[in-house]
């Protein structure tokens, strides 16, 4: 029975792999082997039985049915691994686990987990912040109306608004990175992090353990690898996911009916309402949304895993069950929604045009204002001047041409062509265009 929409709703199966039952398991065997080289390396064991276990710690022997069968009798997870690791290396099997402790084994399982699932999610951010590059450079000349607080502002460009989103991924890509530095650690230095059931080697094992994976070491750790490194890694996907939904937010926006300059792509048997055949809804931005809200609530969790008594308790255990692998599996798929959106976005610049023309001249008033103060006046008076002329072209419903032209002290500095010439929004715009292009030449 299927519960939770992960097993049949969301995801990809590349990185559901990563965080399956079977993978953990995997993940975790190979530490077991790296722990099993090291041990011979030093000479603690012998070079067969290191070759034994390092043989037999995969899948392929040891399954997910018979750990799950000696857990149900001892009723602990990593010790059922070890029994069943032991069980199919005969002799060697006593080698298995030696010196270590769970958590040992967990943590640098996890590492080498997260740290695959860090490539998948960097390709999905490469990916999208290409189709943003790709949008900017095309649309770079489409002038649009800016606007904060939901209100009209300045013209910008459409382009300059797609170099914005697509600067963001690239500081996330670099963010990635940094991620892979904070989680690539791990861990063999027993219960307390002394590493005193590994004796006088305990160094050297744990320096090969970790070289064998790929991994630094933690020094010094307590039992567990320290927990601010996961708040990193889980920060770093909610804020990914932040941005996403700010730019679903923004294409949802853009795509209401009383502005309607872009739209998510509408297939041919796509069903917009069960009730209104007329509705197309922007569906797949609304989903990026809600699955956004949904990882960055994996962030409170993560903050109080950090919280342990002592060395360690056990109370991070259960619940990095479920944050780790929903915070990247989501965070996965909505970096592969968000760019199937952009990739195939529907974009109207004589809707963008037509909107500035509705605006009457109002978005203009800076470039006037900025105008008289070139010609003299003081940059005060001349805010005080626009901002009664756009009420008054408000209250009376004119263009602001209209009022401009009619007053006299703004005409004593400005010819009426002045005045049209500036309240052409191609002529302000500033440099949108150049911004585009460095920007596209700063993400590659």
């Amino acid at each position: 029975m299927n519960v939770c929409p992960l097993d049949f709703r969301y995801g990809r199966e590349e990185i559901k792999k990563i965080f399956s039952e079977e993978a953990r398991l995997s993940y975790q065997l190979k530490v077991e082997a790296a722990l099993a080289k090291a041990h011979a390396a030093v000479g603690n064991i012998a070079e067969k039985h290191a070759k034994k276990i390092a043989e037999k710690a995969n899948v392929k022997y040891v399954n997910v049915e018979r750990v799950r069968e000696i857990e149900k009798e001892i009723h602990h997870d990593v010790m059922a691994m070890v029994k069943a690791l032991a069980e199919v290396c005969g002799e060697s099997g006593k080698y298995v686990h030696l010196g270590a402790t769970s958590y040992d084994i967990v943590d640098s399982a996890n590492a080498l987990q997260m740290r695959d699932g860090l490539d998948i999610i960097e390709n999905g951010i490469v990916a999208l912040k290409k189709s943003l590059a790709s949008l900017a450079e095309k649309y770079k000349d489409a002038i649009m109306l800016g606007r904060t607080h939901g209100q009209h502002a300045l013209p910008i460009t459409f382009g300059l608004k797609m170099a914005v989103f697509a600067s963001e991924m690239e500081r996330h890509r670099k963010r990635i990175q940094q991620c892979k530095e904070e989680i690539c650690v791990g861990k063999m230095s027993g219960a307390v992090g002394s590493g005193a059931a590994m004796g006088e080697k305990f160094f050297e094992i744990q320096e090969k353990v970790m070289n064998e994976l790929g991994l630094k070491a933690e020094i010094p750790s307590t039992q567990i690898v320290g927990r601010d490194r996961y708040i990193f890694v889980i920060s770093t996907l909610s804020n990914i996911a932040t941005s996403l939904e700010k730019f679903a937010t923004e294409v949802r926006n853009l795509q209401r009916n009383e502005i309607g300059e872009v739209a998510e792509a509408f297939e041919k048997k796509q069903v917009g309402s069960s009730t209104m055949p007329h509705k197309r809804n922007p569906i797949i931005c609304e989903q990026i949304c809600g699955l956004a809200r949904v990882i960055r609530s994996m962030l409170l969790p993560a903050w109080e895993n950090a919280i342990q008594w002592h060395e360690r308790d056990l109370c991070n255990s259960s619940s990095e069950r479920f944050i780790i692998p929903h915070a990247f599996i989501l965070t996965d798929w909505i970096l592969v929604q968000m760019e199937k959106v952009f990739s195939n976005l529907e974009v109207y610049p004589e809707k963008m045009k037509e909107n500035i023309e509705k605006s009457k001249g109002l978005p203009l008033s800076e470039a006037i204002m900025m105008l008289l103060v070139k010609k003299g006046m003081s940059r005060q008076e001349a805010h005080e001047i626009l901002r009664i002329s756009s009420l008054k072209a408000i209250k009376e419903e004119k263009h602001l041409r209209e009022i401009l032209t009619k007053n006299e002290k703004i005409l004593s500095l400005l010819t009426e062509k002045e005045i049209e010439d500036a309240l052409n929004p191609e002529n302000y715009i500033g440099e949108a265009k150049k911004l585009v292009e460095m920007t596209l030449k700063n993400i590659k």
